[in-house]
């Protein structure tokens, strides 16, 4: 029991949400620079937190984009 503690624990991603990341990431980078970074039409095309969340749900790929850019800035920032 404990190892799955562990390992949950070292998820760089626990406990954080989608909605936190998109918001975090747009508060950053602003919407242009999103769809600049991930080329994306939610970002780019009339954009929108609940647009975006919805793609992001039923998007494997790019949810995988999105929280690698939101890992990246925030390592930056440390």
């Amino acid at each position: 029991m404990k190892r799955m503690t562990e390992t949950r624990n070292q998820d760089p991603l626990h406990g954080i949400t989608l909605k936190m990341i998109v918001t975090q990431l747009e508060e950053t980078y602003g919407w242009q620079e999103l769809g600049r970074r991930i080329k994306i039409k939610c970002f780019t095309n009339d954009p929108s937190l609940s647009s975006c969340l919805k793609f992001l749900r039923k998007t494997p790929w790019a949810r995988e984009k999105v929280e690698a850019l939101y890992l990246e800035t925030k390592q930056r920032a440390s």
